[in-house]
């Protein structure tokens, strides 16, 4: 396991290059976000996203993120009504995931199974918007909150205790939040929101 200290303002290019390659090569990584820390891989590697399932412990029908690199990427990998774009504007980057239609771009294994969604976000998190541009492709991710925890874990120390073997690298940017993201499901004619967290909803217009 590899444990790569990042600063979380200035995140080292070297450092940054270094997660992308372990990336490439099939790493399952634990980084900072602007919520908690999370899991992560690349979009199209199976045997690392089984092996997150197996660290969270649920079934296929959860949802993975597309960790996004910024508000231009998001249209490759999910279908954007223009009603939509004035909301997403404003909340990227932000503690926010949108639920939206998936494109081509994502394989259709990861597609929710009778929805074909999939969850889609902009952290503003210098380290996760840096691994997202050095692997010039978004992070597949989901929070780190493992099985009978009620908090997923923001600490890389607690990180390292608690799954340290279980994981391929550990970016270390400092602590950050425990609260999730909001969750808004954009598919419909109006927004719905299907989980309310750390993304305020009154600093977006609803």
């Amino acid at each position: 396991m590899e444990y790569l200290k990042i600063h979380p303002e200035n995140p080292q290019p070297r450092l940054v290059a270094r997660v992308a390659e372990r990336l490439r090569e099939g790493a399952v990584i634990a980084y900072p976000t602007d919520s908690s820390y999370a899991l992560g891989c690349a979009i199209g590697d199976k045997a690392a996203i089984e092996r997150i399932h197996r660290l969270r412990g649920f079934g296929r029908e959860h949802y993975f993120t597309l960790i996004c690199r910024d508000l231009s990427e998001i249209a490759s990998y999910a279908k954007v009504e223009n009603a939509n774009f004035r909301l997403l504007k404003a909340a990227t980057p932000g503690p926010y995931t949108f639920v939206l239609p998936a494109t081509r771009q994502v394989p259709r294994w990861l597609w929710h199974p009778k929805r074909k969604t999939i969850g889609i976000r902009v952290p503003a998190h210098r380290t996760a918007q840096a691994i997202a541009e050095a692997l010039d492709e978004p992070v597949m991710s989901v929070t780190l909150l493992l099985p009978g925890d009620d908090l997923p874990l923001s600490d890389p120390m607690d990180v390292e205790e608690r799954i340290g073997k279980e994981v391929d690298v550990i970016v270390d940017s400092g602590p950050c939040h425990v609260d999730p993201t909001t969750v808004l499901d954009l598919t419909g004619a109006v927004p719905k929101v299907l989980r309310e967290g750390r993304g305020p909803l009154d600093a977006i217009g609803l």
